[in-house]
């Protein structure tokens, strides 16, 4: 069987399920350039959370001129050995992005598990989306938002070589990124952070994730709001 026909039929076995089912989870999501990694890593110097590193085809990059290490940034697989993990119920979730597929194991949790530990990593909203399926009473939802748009826009632009290169991308990374709000901003489980003060931020994203029933409250509904008018500056930019 082809891994794409894997992925698209996909369910974790009963052990998988457990461990998910015995797991507090939080996960953190957000457009391009809005400082998921950066709040994700400052919470991680705290003994509370457990990184959970996620499973990749494809091959490590070099980030600020360091080369990814395999079982840090990501466990680095080929395509083969992804779908063997899937075939042996060795992952939870598993999706792609073009040629390139990701995945979840089970062995990520089970460590958080035994460590007593948050189990915490960044993901897309497609990896959240198939663990709140799968229990959306241990699942958080984090999604972070740049504090505006012109902002937004020079951090992306930071990110590439060339303005050559940040033009041929641009259209299909703003499209994406309205995709993704739209997403987020429709389902019900997403809170939001505005990263307009990095401390401030991951204060709020470390006291999200210990609220143990996943409480809502005004400091959510005026984050939505303001994520709302960041989608529309998004829109209306040219």
């Amino acid at each position: 069987m082809e891994i794409d026909q894997i992925i698209s039929s996909y369910q974790p076995d009963e052990i998988g399920l457990q461990t998910v089912h015995a797991s507090k989870i939080v996960f953190l999501a957000g457009i391009i350039s809005a400082g998921k990694d950066t709040i994700k890593n400052k919470l991680l110097n705290s003994s509370e959370y457990h990184p959970i590193v996620t499973h990749t085809t494809r091959a490590p990059r070099i980030n600020d001129g360091i080369l990814e290490q395999d079982g840090i940034a990501y466990h680095f697989v080929t395509r083969d050995q992804m779908r063997q993990l899937l075939l042996d119920h060795k992952m939870i979730e598993s999706n792609h992005f073009g040629e390139t597929y990701y995945g979840t194991s089970v062995k990520e949790f089970s460590d958080a598990n035994k460590q007593n530990k948050i189990a915490l990593t960044t993901i897309d909203i497609n990896g959240i989306s198939s663990f709140y399926n799968i229990a959306p009473h241990n699942v958080t939802a984090i999604f972070i938002i740049p504090p505006d748009y012109n902002t937004w826009l020079q951090r992306v632009k930071k990110r590439y070589a060339s303005i050559d290169l940040f033009e041929k991308e641009w259209q299909a990374r703003r499209d994406l990124s309205i995709a993704e709000l739209e997403y987020a901003l429709k389902v019900p489980y997403y809170h939001f952070i505005i990263n307009d003060d990095l401390d401030h931020a991951v204060k709020v994203a470390n006291k999200i994730a210990h609220n143990d029933d996943d409480v809502f409250c005004r400091g959510d509904d005026e984050a939505r709001l303001r994520t709302r008018d960041f989608l529309d500056a998004i829109r209306q930019a040219i």
